[in-house]
Parts: structure tokens; C-alpha cells; sequence
């Protein structure tokens, strides 16, 4: 079998190895069954022990109390820039959104589209959302506020969550779910899209309070209401099974082989700080986004000119490191530094980066 490449894709992205080789070993045969995962019914005591399982793990991962209900959705993160609002939204108050780039734009677009009143509380696009919103605050009468945790394009990151008082903290974290330790008890609702940090793309993962529960408007289709999945512990319909096994077999490494959130965290430091420590001692690539506020889980940044980005991009590829163009909305190079990739990759990428450096400098 032909050397596996180093892939910083933005999503679909890496995954563990031992977790790919887990489910290459399990495929025709998923645990005595005789029958692959992919053939195991939705309704079957086997497959609800996945199900269960990949819940259990992810409320001990992040410390989740029993206030906290975790299902597994479709329709991604974009479905979920609509569900909150639908569900969440409580009336003669206002919904409100940072905007730190361009996800956190579409979800806060979905709200007015649904005709709610909503309320910027703070953005970052007068400075082309090159850092996080600091020093606003935060009207007591909203509610929720969203935010997005990571951003993807824009490559910069909450460090610290704002303090909201009582009011409910809902966020966007399909990009660094899973990725460091956060204090979960502000948040009414988490959302994650698993094709970053959780597993392959086709789940979305949502996390609600107990108390946001309560809010559901009494007319809204039985598909967009989070008690249906509640109630049905994710099995109202046809859930997407493969990705729920794959995103338990990623938890399970993550839990057992990692060793938690806090060792995984340290290793997403070191990783970001080999790569944003070579950047800051050379000249010929810059990044354009303040320190403090710099992603770990996707590092952004710009060559001389477009051509040389391009030039970068191919020959990368040709050195078995792959998915490093920015996004098309902002242009320019991207390294995605999810949980599966490991510390060698990025010394792969900045031993590559150097020699690319000294040859077109």
C-alpha cells in the first residue's frame, strides 16, 4: 500500500489512524454480527449500543452534567444555523450573534430570514475579521447569544468564551469541538458538524441544555424540533449509522488512546506553536491575524503573491502534503491542525515550508 500523505484539509479531514484501521478491520464482519455496520439496523440493540456509547463518551469528554442531552442530527451545521433560532428564540426578545467571519454571518442571515429581531451584539468585518470582538456587552433581555467558536477561513478563535450573565451561550463548534477544555455550563446548545474534529462528514452533533427544551414553539415541523430527537435518543428516523460509528470509534480513541481533553490539548498546542513560531521568524509568509486571537485549529496565511501561493499549493501536494489552499472566499494558504493530525505532519509542513522559502525568496 502506497505511504499514506499528510492531509491538513479543512474539513472532511483527518482522521486517527488507528481509527481507520479499526473500521477497515470491522467492515465485513462489525463485531460477531456477521454483517457489516453498514447493514446492522438503526433499530437493533447493536447498533443502540453505538449510539449510546458515542453519547456517554462524548458527556464524560467534556464533563457534561445531566442537564445536557447529546443527540445526533443531519443536514449539518448550516441546518443548525436555522434550528436555533426556530427553536430557541423566545418571543418580544431578541436574538443575539457575534459575527467573527463567514459562518458566523450565514447563521446570524438564517435568524433574519426567519424574521427575528436580531441583534449584532459585535463584528470583526471592518477589520476583514482578522481578530475576536473584544469589550461589548451584552444586553440582559436577549435570548441567546451565538458565537462561533473557530473560524475556519479567517483562521482565529475564542480563548474566552464572553460572560453572558443569564443568558444563554449557543455556539458554532464544528471546528474545534473536542480540540481543549471549556467550561460547558453557560451554553444552552453546542452544534458540530463531525467533519473536522469528531469524525466523517454526514452527522452533526448537537448538545442541549435541558431548559432550552422548553422553548420550542408548539408549530414547528416534528423534523426541526430537538425534544423529537430527545425523545427518540436520536432514532425518530433513519440516522446516518456510519458516521455515528465512525464519530464512537473517534471519541473511544480520543478517550482511552489520547487520554482526554487535557493531553489533547496540549499536544494542539505544541502543534500550533511549531507552526505560528515559524511563521513569526521569517519574512516571506505572513498571517494576517492578531496573536491573541490566532486559531490552533486552522493557521492562515499569505505568500508574496498569488502566484507563488499557487505554486506552493502544487508542490506541497507533490510532497504528499495536502489541503493547503484558503479558502476560495479569501484566497491565500491554510493548514488545518485537527485533533487527528499529528505533531510530525506540521514538522513536515514547516521543513517544507523552509526549503520552499529559500528556493523562491
Amino acid at each position: 500500500m502506497e505511504e499514506r500523505v499528510h492531509t491538513f484539509n479543512p474539513g472532511p479531514a483527518a482522521l486517527p489512524l488507528p481509527v481507520l484501521e479499526r473500521i477497515r478491520d470491522e467492515m465485513l464482519n462489525f463485531r460477531g454480527t456477521g454483517m457489516s455496520i453498514l447493514e446492522v439496523s438503526h433499530r437493533s440493540r447493536t447498533f443502540e449500543e453505538v449510539l449510546d456509547d458515542a453519547a456517554a463518551r462524548l458527556k464524560r469528554l467534556l464533563k457534561l452534567d445531566n442537564r445536557f442531552h447529546v443527540v445526533f442530527l443531519q443536514g449539518g451545521a448550516s441546518l443548525q444555523f436555522a434550528m436555533v433560532p426556530m427553536n430557541l428564540a423566545l418571543e418580544g426578545k431578541p436574538v443575539g450573534y457575534v459575527d467573527t467571519g463567514y459562518w458566523a454571518s450565514k447563521a446570524l442571515k438564517e435568524a433574519q430570514i426567519l424574521g427575528k429581531d436580531v441583534q449584532v451584539v459585535a463584528s470583526s468585518k471592518a477589520q476583514n475579521y482578522t481578530h475576536i470582538p473584544k469589550n461589548f456587552t451584552v444586553d440582559d433581555n436577549l435570548a441567546y447569544l451565538h458565537l462561533t467558536s473557530n473560524n475556519t477561513i479567517e483562521g482565529t478563535q475564542w480563548h474566552h468564551f464572553p460572560g453572558v450573565g443569564n443568558v444563554p451561550l449557543v455556539s458554532d463548534m464544528s471546528s474545534d469541538i473536542l480540540s481543549r477544555v471549556f467550561d460547558p455550563s453557560p451554553f444552552g446548545l453546542i452544534y458540530a458538524g463531525a467533519q473536522k474534529n469528531l469524525g466523517p462528514a454526514g452527522v452533526t452533533v448537537v448538545i442541549i441544555r435541558e431548559d432550552m427544551l422548553e422553548r420550542t414553539p408548539k408549530n414547528l415541523p416534528t423534523m426541526l424540533r430537538y425534544s423529537t430527537f430527545v425523545e427518540s435518543n436520536s432514532l425518530y428516523n433513519t440516522p446516518p449509522c456510519f458516521a455515528i460509528y465512525v464519530v464512537d470509534l473517534v471519541l473511544e480513541w480520543l478517550e482511552e488512546t489520547v487520554g482526554g481533553l487535557e493531553t489533547m490539548e496540549a499536544i494542539n498546542r505544541k502543534k500550533a506553536k511549531i507552526l505560528y513560531d515559524y511563521l513569526d521568524s521569517q519574512n516571506f509568509y505572513t498571517c494576517p491575524v492578531a496573536p491573541e486571537d490566532r486559531s490552533m485549529m486552522n493557521v492562515v496565511f499569505r505568500l508574496p503573491s498569488p502566484e507563488l501561493e499557487d505554486k506552493f499549493v502544487k508542490e506541497a501536494e507533490k510532497a504528499r502534503l495536502v489541503g493547503l489552499k484558503g479558502h476560495r472566499s479569501v484566497g491565500g494558504c491554510r493548514a488545518s491542525l485537527y485533533n487527528a493530525v499529528t505533531v510530525e505532519a506540521v514538522q513536515a509542513l514547516v521543513d517544507f515550508m523552509q526549503e520552499f522559502a529559500r528556493k523562491n525568496a
